[in-house]
């Protein structure tokens, strides 16, 4: 696997935190929600820009020598009573990169269902989902760890670094807007872009619509019902998770301006998905995908 030398992988295997613990059956379940939901995402989505294009059908025509007997359209040849095969679009690849937030407010949980653990998993099914209509996967973290996995269309490579992401820290700090700025420039395409984040790092929602202004961008924000309202709390004195700074906050009052993240992505032409760990997702996900059709968008 790129970018990942034997020292990287001896400080990843001390890390603290695992979602949950690596034992064969815990990964082989683990595996297999992830594909369940990659078959849930895939049904009835081919028209989604984010999931790939796949292979679309133009017209049929004649048949002439040499034609494969696969591409026989034996409907149009029975009522024409002339051999006549399906012609296709050729395949339009667009490589997808998955950025995933490995920082430490993605793991503070108030539900059984942390925001990182939700995260990993629509990053899963959403990249072996692409994977189905042969768009290339790659995959970015976006904390301290340099996890850096060029898009390729190997299942095994996907599977490989899903497994690797599962170990997380409680102290990592977020790089969400360093990772863009670093990955702008060696993207020689045009490029769908999933930022799966909690939005925490000031810059962040800024550095995604800039990356908006010259590939297709998706922002699922996953939250936390904790940071919505924690009524009748009144002052907490608290400890921010990745950098250590203690500050005190009226529980009354909600921890992020979710009015401005909304409105500065929309502006920037992001689509974007809030996630709420509490809450069923799957059918709020297969929506979102499905009105992205590949003309048009949340533009």
């Amino acid at each position: 696997m790129s970018g990942s030398s034997p020292s990287i992988r001896n400080r990843e295997a001390h890390l603290p935190g695992l979602l949950p613990k690596v034992e064969p059956s815990a990964a082989r379940k683990f595996v297999i929600a992830i594909r369940r939901l990659a078959d849930d995402l895939t049904y009835g989505l081919d028209g989604s820009r984010f999931l790939g294009s796949g292979i679309d059908y133009v017209q049929s025509r004649q048949y002439l020598d040499g034609d494969p007997v696969k591409s026989m359209d034996w409907r149009v040849t029975a009522r024409t009573g002339k051999y006549h095969v399906k012609e296709y679009e050729a395949q339009r690849r667009f490589p997808a990169w998955f950025l995933l937030d490995t920082s430490a407010s993605m793991v503070v949980s108030s539900t059984r269902r942390s925001k990182y653990e939700t995260a990993l998993q629509i990053a899963g099914g959403l990249a072996l989902a692409c994977l189905d209509r042969t768009s290339p996967v790659g995959v970015l973290g976006c904390g301290d760890r340099d996890v850096r996995i060029t898009p390729s269309l190997s299942k095994d490579r996907v599977l490989q670094w899903l497994l690797r992401l599962r170990r997380f820290a409680f102290d990592e700090r977020t790089e969400v807007t360093r990772r863009i700025r670093e990955l702008r420039p060696t993207l020689q395409a045009r490029s769908i872009i999933v930022l799966l984040s909690d939005l925490h790092e000031p810059g962040a929602v800024h550095s995604a619509a800039l990356l908006a202004q010259e590939h297709e961008v998706a922002v699922i924000q996953v939250q936390d019902p904790a940071e919505v309202l924690l009524a009748g709390g009144g002052f907490l004195r608290a400890q921010e998770a990745e950098s250590g700074r203690a500050f005190v906050a009226r529980s009354r009052r909600p921890m992020i301006d979710q009015a401005r993240i909304e409105n500065e992505l929309r502006k920037g032409g992001v689509d974007h998905l809030l996630v709420r760990t509490d809450e069923p997702y799957l059918h709020r996900l297969r929506h979102f995908f499905r009105s992205r059709a590949m003309t048009g968008g949340g533009r």
